[in-house]
């Protein structure tokens, strides 16, 4: 029991083009599909127009369906491990491991995750993948399917969400009321013992929900939070 691999799976976002974003389409099909294969329990499929707009109401309803199909109709779930015994995903999974395992040797020499994350060590390695994918990009070592191979003169236009204005005014409107109608004392009180809290070692997520619970805002506990602990700024890494 203890041995179970429960995971969650998303299609990547990075993967995602402005350019002919309908292809995003059969990108995340092909990634949806990839983690099913692989057992994933739960699956969120991005929408086509992710890398111009927040989703359109058909762009998620098409990641809906591109889910429901490879369910109900690509017959994939109809056994427990389709590519078992299949040579070439062993040797992936192992090859996987062993990189993985090269990760935390390198993470133990610098003495931990903390130390690591202290020394620049996983956001210099996110960076080099990043700029060594848009290298292979730039140089056609990888194609992209409508970005440097295949590409469309006429110009490409998708429908984009327009998020009405009057949402934020109603919000702003509706956070006004509830800070005129809540016990303000109570708020005041249960942000001092979070603010105090903070400055030790316990768990805060008490204190979160005892704020919560007499209607402090999120904003008025990051502010909080922020006294404590400041604001995070990236040192450059290269």
């Amino acid at each position: 029991e203890s041995m179970r691999l429960r995971f969650h799976t998303q299609t990547a976002g990075v993967s995602l083009t402005a350019q002919e974003p309908e292809n995003n389409i059969i990108r995340v099909a092909l990634q949806g599909l990839s983690a099913v294969l692989g057992g994933t329990q739960s699956l969120h499929t991005n929408s086509f127009d992710e890398a111009l707009c927040l989703p359109t109401e058909k762009a998620v309803k098409i990641a809906l369906r591109t889910q429901q199909i490879i369910a109900h109709e690509s017959g994939v779930t109809d056994t427990v491990d389709p590519l078992a015994g299949s040579y070439y995903v062993e040797w992936l999974t192992n090859k996987m491991e062993e990189e993985a395992e090269k990760y935390f040797q390198q993470i133990e020499e610098l003495g931990g995750v903390i130390p690591a994350i202290k020394a620049n060590f996983p956001q210099k390695e996110i960076a080099n993948a990043s700029y060594k994918y848009q290298r292979e990009i730039e140089s056609n070592e990888r194609i992209i399917v409508g970005v440097n191979q295949y590409q469309q003169e006429d110009q490409y236009n998708v429908p984009l969400l327009k998020i009405d204005e009057n949402v934020a005014i109603e919000q702003v409107n509706k956070l006004n009321n509830l800070k005129q109608e809540r016990d303000n004392n109570k708020v005041q009180q249960a942000l001092l013992k979070l603010k105090e809290a903070a400055k030790g070692t316990e768990n805060l997520m008490p204190y979160i929900m005892d704020a919560i619970r007499v209607y402090a805002s999120i904003g008025e506990i990051i502010n909080k939070l922020k006294e404590v602990f400041g604001v995070y700024i990236e040192d450059s890494i290269f």
